[in-house]
């Protein structure tokens, strides 16, 4: 067989994976609006948001041009060394992507494509210019007015993104506030019809230009009537729009939401596709402009015929749009993605996927300062308007009510964030730029939370270190999908067809490692949900505060006698094992404890008695877990440098210590299984008797110490050790107290209740 034909053959599987893995990433600038507001469950969101996928996908056709000479010249290129260019910048694209789909991090596939062409043409060009002696330079292989203008229109697009969605959700803000339900239906319904009118006509018709489907002339009648088409499809909306405020109960906000989210598919779809299938398709029509001229040298045939137009084939356009409609059903990752876009706009605190960093820090304190500053110009009628209009007080009151059920966000910012979105990606598709649709969707959804109050004095610093991360993610996959296209296509170039066929295996294999990884993360996020907020009562809390004092005391027992058999055995490759078991009990612990404001808030009122006490159990889990990391880390270090091993009656002695410690945590549990609290004397006792041996062993370490029997290393390692074995009982007996104390409110409150209730 033809090797160029199994290179292509392989191009087109590479486009497979492509899709699967762009999608998965890139579901998040579609989806996390809707999703985020909740407006109707996720099935019905995929279903809207496939057919919006889809519709777009048959309308791209002219994006592909971008694949085949955007950012380079083809012409100066043979075909060997075309395909070679093709098949690094799949080959990267795919490993790229993948990584940042199993972080969870958004990511830009319109700039990863974009670079890897501009890298692999870069490599490919060095090759000709240094390698085999070409007369041109470098920078003449490169179309680089094209490459900069896309470029510098994806930068631009950030700052454009965030502050045209910030000062529109303003706005929209001070004409709704947060109890939008109260807003004149007049107001809802001009309101409603201008958002839908920007989403058809930007989305719709302008997608209708590079519709193939359509016949010219059809395609010139919307173009060349700009006006008086916007004006009919306001008119439109108005009336429709009146018809379902005035006449039906439909909500016109799930209407707005759905719709928004179809239309944003059809933007996405219609501008992104060409990241996944364009190279591929580029590839192809290479392989029959060669083929067409049989006979034809492939290490000297030049690509003319991809500077002129080539029309992709609406079946394959088509067929494209049903992969990614069936990856938006079955990809976890992709959720996972929309988690992390979602968290960072979402109106209510809880758990911050992102630490504070000294820039976020400094940039909200500048702003705070300015707000103060402002504040103090404003007449205070206005400043009291403001404060009135952006007072959330509605949106947390529903929020309650609705308990799991509640968004994250309200409507209004919602279609304000689907509208901005979709005009700016259909003007660039319009205007056959390839705008990156993830940096538009995020930093819209950003500029609409920050306008929104969303980044509150509690939040603000983690959500902008958040948006800090992700961007500089953005850089640096610009950077990294140059460099390693660059290497890729010299590794192709000067490894032959063995070289290729060894680095595709070694990406087949990278990719199934990080699906492995992913499967093990999510398996380990799921395994615990936070709180299961159905039909909560007294009860059911109860019995999660007890289920989580268990199974902290598990990994408990299974981090700290292996700790202590390790530091006997100097054994660091068990120490590292261990860790990851101590970095899982860590993380959820603080998850636990950083979700507390959220999960109370969201309690039924009258939980909130004994909702104190389990306040105090997350507590003394979460010193518990210190304590373990104070063990565990001094362990870890003292054997990485090498120290001298603990003596072997100091082990003993720890482990002794070890195992009566998971022994009184046993006993305690058992006391709260089964209620027998008249059994707390005994405990007690238990927990007098694990001092006074702590205290023991500490005066054995004295006497080593005057003996001179033991170094500075192995005093502090051990008594370091002993302090937090000590603590450990003191947490340990706290803990037992506060379930203790909870399950006999709950027995109280039983006894006290009037028969029949």
């Amino acid at each position: 067989m033809d090797i160029y034909l199994v290179i292509i053959l392989l191009l087109g599987v590479l486009a497979v994976s492509d899709l699967i893995i762009g999608v998965s990433n890139d579901a998040v600038n579609f989806l996390n609006t809707a999703v985020g507001t909740k407006i109707a469950t996720f099935k019905w969101i995929l279903l809207v948001a496939s057919l919006g996928v889809i519709l777009g996908a048959v309308t791209s056709s002219g994006m592909m041009e971008v694949a085949r000479k955007g950012i380079f010249h083809p012409q100066l290129f043979t075909f060997h060394e075309i395909v070679l260019i093709f098949l690094a910048v799949m080959v990267t694209d795919i490993l790229l992507l993948d990584a940042f789909n199993t972080l969870g991090m958004p990511t830009s596939t319109t700039v990863s494509i974009v670079f890897e062409l501009l890298g692999a043409a870069v490599g490919m060009a060095v090759i000709k210019s240094s390698y085999i002696g070409s007369n041109l330079s470098v920078m003449e292989y490169i179309n680089s007015g094209k490459a900069l203008f896309i470029i510098s229109g994806i930068l631009l697009s950030v700052v454009v993104s965030f502050t045209v969605g910030a000062i529109l959700q303003y706005i929209s803000r001070l004409i709704f506030s947060f109890d939008y339900q109260k807003v004149p239906k007049w107001v809802t319904a001009l309101w409603s019809a201008f958002v839908m009118t920007s989403i058809s006509y930007f989305v719709i018709v302008k997608g209708l230009k590079s519709a193939t489907f359509l016949d010219k002339s059809t395609r010139e009648m919307f173009l060349s009537h700009p006006l008086q088409i916007g004006s009919y499809i306001f008119g439109a909306w108005i009336v429709l729009s009146g018809i379902l405020i005035y006449l039906t109960r439909v909500n016109i906000f799930k209407v707005i939401i759905l719709f928004g989210t179809f239309a944003l598919a059809v933007a996405f779809s219609g501008n992104d596709l060409v990241n996944f299938i364009g190279v591929p398709l580029a590839g192809y029509a290479s392989y029959m402009d060669f083929t067409a001229h049989g006979g034809a040298d492939a290490h000297s045939y030049l690509m003319e015929g991809l500077t002129g137009k080539v029309k992709t084939p609406l079946y394959l356009l088509m067929l494209a749009g049903v992969v990614m409609m069936v990856t938006l059903y079955f990809s976890s990752k992709a959720k996972a993605v929309i988690k992390t876009s979602v968290d960072l706009g979402r109106q209510g605190g809880g758990d911050e996927k992102f630490g504070s960093s000294s820039l976020s820090r400094a940039i909200v304190r500048f702003t705070v300062k300015a707000s103060q500053r402002i504040q103090r110009i404003l007449p205070a009628p206005v400043i009291s308007y403001v404060q009135r209009r952006f007072d959330d007080t509605p949106f947390k009151r529903m929020a309650k009510e609705l308990k799991e059920l509640a968004p994250e966000f309200d409507v209004i910012r919602g279609g304000v964030t689907l509208m901005v979105a979709s005009i700016l990606i259909s003007v660039a598709t319009g205007m056959k730029l390839p705008l990156s649709t993830t940096y538009v969707t995020f930093m819209v959804a950003m500029g609409t939370s920050f306008a929104d109050g969303a980044w509150g004095r509690e939040s603000a610093v983690y959500r902008v270190s958040g948006v800090f991360s992700v961007i500089g993610g953005w850089f640096f996959t610009a950077f990294i999908a140059f460099t390693i296209a660059f290497i890729m296509v010299n590794l192709f170039y000067f490894g032959g067809w063995i070289g290729v066929f060894v680095i595709l295996a070694l990406v087949a294999y990278a990719l199934y490692r990080t699906h492995i990884y992913h499967s093990e993360k999510t398996r380990a996020q799921d395994d615990d949900p936070i709180l299961e907020l159905v039909n909560v009562n007294r009860q059911s809390l109860s019995d999660k505060g007890l289920s989580r004092i268990k199974r902290v005391n598990s990994e408990m027992t299974a981090i700290l006698n292996p700790t202590i058999q390790a530091l006997k055995t100097e054994d660091l490759a068990e120490l590292s094992a261990i860790k990851k078991k101590f970095n899982a009990l860590n993380r959820r612990t603080k998850k636990w404890k950083d979700n507390l404001d959220e999960t109370i808030g969201k309690l039924p009122d009258d939980t909130v008695d004994i909702a104190f006490y389990y306040v105090q159990i997350l507590d003394y889990l979460r010193e518990i877990t210190h304590s373990i990391m104070h063990i565990f880390d001094p362990a870890y270090k003292h054997v990485g440098n090498n120290h001298k091993p603990l003596q072997e009656d100091q082990v003993q002695q720890l482990l002794q210590m070890s195992s009566d410690t998971s022994a009184f945590f046993n006993r305690f549990i058992e006391v709260l299984e089964s209620k027998r609290f008249d059994a707390y004397p005994d405990l007690l006792k238990e927990h007098e008797a694990l001092i006074k041996q702590n205290n023991t062993l500490r005066k054995l370490q004295i006497k080593r110490i005057k003996k001179g029997a033991v170094g500075t290393r192995n005093s502090l390692l051990y008594f370091n050790i002993l302090a937090e074995f000590k603590n450990l009982a003191i947490f340990g007996l706290n803990l037992f107290k506060s379930q203790r104390d909870m399950i006999q409110a709950i027995q109280d409150d039983a006894q006290d209740a009037p028969v029949g209730e």
